[in-house]
């Protein structure tokens, strides 16, 4: 009974603080992003889209390599090898981003032509500032998460958000025009912070050894390897169709399409949440539980979410006009069909991304990797034919169509490896709401009354 309730409180107490950090997330990126399409021009509004697109994958890339090992085997490991353990996290994360900061030298000018932006050439300069103490944040960040502790993942991420967000709403209210070069500053500054603040929430857990653990790093990479390049081909899946409408058309067209993937992302909050609570547990429940054990991780988590993004996405589907008015204005007309359709697949994310974090976890990490490597490669191949035959609504088709692929071979492997159904997802978000009122809602207006 004190065990169940424990287990409980861990679900309650990380969800909350979970769906807190992605709220504060995309509240913070979506106000700035609400600012930023009035304060800047279609083009650099463009521009800054295919900068952040980019970037973002930069880090994804480093991150993916390590991130996820990190945390299994942080968690699982004894006392006497998580110093070990850190050290070749660290050894990793440093080669990674020498490597990726060699990348950004070499390829920035080639961007910038190729999106007929020069003044990107600059941004990407200065951004490798950022890099390199996003990859120290990283590190106190999934130490936190190893020790299912997420208090200071929230508190890092809020910072890094609402000082940017600080800087653009004090540009708006005054007048200031701003250039692209100056929100790199603030990212800088931003970062600096979040870092400084992560080291406080880490701190108690870190005990670094100051050798090279060549067995640690071997099974750190071996494990990542395969992380490493689903994390490059998801975020490649989500970002090319920006970054391709940028190079077949114009940065203009990459923003309009930005606009709905940004709407779309408000959707996505407890997806992300519920993906960064259930994969330590699952690392954790397999070594334990079995299978079986990840079987119903898997299924509650996704119905919990669909609980959660249908009412959402009813309520507005049908106001898909009125929402890019008010959020963006009548420049972006041409912005509300493409919403209409990324609307459709926000049903689909949370299988994939459940998929993936519960592959990962039981160490299918090389499935995992081919299979978001068939549908990012997919989506690249559509979107190339789909843009160049039907303009900007090309690339929401091909997403679409993607993710359908996706859902549809992730389903089949999950059934295969753990029984997995998908009518269960369904059952679970049926029963998500008189759960939730009876062990929490309930539960708490008892205790307040007695």
């Amino acid at each position: 009974m004190e065990e169940q309730k424990q287990k409980d409180h861990y679900w309650l107490k990380s969800g909350i603080l979970n769906v807190l950090q992605n709220m504060s997330g995309v509240l913070f990126g979506f106000g700035s992003f609400y600012i930023l399409v009035r304060l800047l021009n279609k083009h650099d509004y463009g521009a800054w889209t295919l900068f952040m697109s980019t970037i973002t994958i930069m880090e994804i890339t480093r991150n993916g390599l390590i991130q996820n090992a990190l945390v299994k085997f942080y968690s699982a490991a004894g006392k006497e090898d998580r110093s070990k353990i850190l050290s070749a996290s660290a050894t990793i994360t440093s080669v990674l981003t020498v490597v990726c900061i060699i990348a950004t030298f070499c390829f920035a000018g080639f961007l910038a032509n190729l999106w007929k932006s020069p003044e990107l050439v600059p941004m990407f300069y200065l951004y490798t500032i950022v890099f390199l103490l996003l990859g120290i944040l990283m590190q106190f960040n999934c130490i936190e998460q190893a020790n299912f502790k997420f208090k200071g993942i929230v508190v890092t991420a809020t910072i890094r958000q609402a000082v940017f967000f600080s800087y653009i709403l004090i540009c708006w209210i005054a007048g200031w025009q701003t250039k692209l070069i100056y929100l790199v500053h603030v990212q800088i500054f931003s970062v600096l912070i979040s870092t400084l603040v992560g080291y406080v929430y880490a701190k108690p857990y870190l005990a670094i050894s100051l050798k090279i653990h060549r067995d640690w790093i071997k099974k750190l990479f071996n494990y990542g390897k395969y992380a490493f390049g689903t994390s490059v081909s998801a975020i490649l899946s989500g970002t090319i169709d920006q970054m391709m409408l940028g190079a077949l058309l114009s940065p203009a067209a990459s923003g309009a399409f930005n606009i709905a993937v940004r709407i779309t992302n408000l959707i996505d909050i407890p997806t992300s949440a519920m993906a960064n609570i259930v994969f330590p547990q699952s690392a954790k429940r397999i070594e334990t539980e079995g299978t079986e054990a990840v079987k119903y991780l898997y299924e509650k988590s996704v119905g919990a979410i669909l609980a959660i993004l249908i009412p959402g996405l009813v309520i507005l589907y049908p106001f898909t006009d009125l929402v890019i008015h008010f959020i963006a204005g009548a420049k972006y007309n041409d912005s509300i069909p493409l919403l209409r359709i990324t609307l459709l697949y926000c049903l689909l994310i949370p299988y994939g991304r459940q998929f993936g974090t519960i592959l990962d976890s039981i160490g299918r990490t090389r499935t995992t990797f081919f299979i978001v490597l068939f549908t990012a490669t997919t989506n690249i191949v559509l979107n190339y034919f789909f843009i160049r035959n039907m303009g900007v609504i090309g690339a929401a088709y091909a997403t679409l169509c993607s993710n359908i692929i996706g859902f549809a071979i992730g389903q089949y492997i999950l059934h295969k490896a753990l029984g997995v159904n998908v009518l269960h997802t369904f059952i679970y978000a049926y029963m998500f709401y008189p759960e939730m009122y009876r062990k929490y809602i309930r539960k708490a207006n008892t205790s307040h009354t007695t």
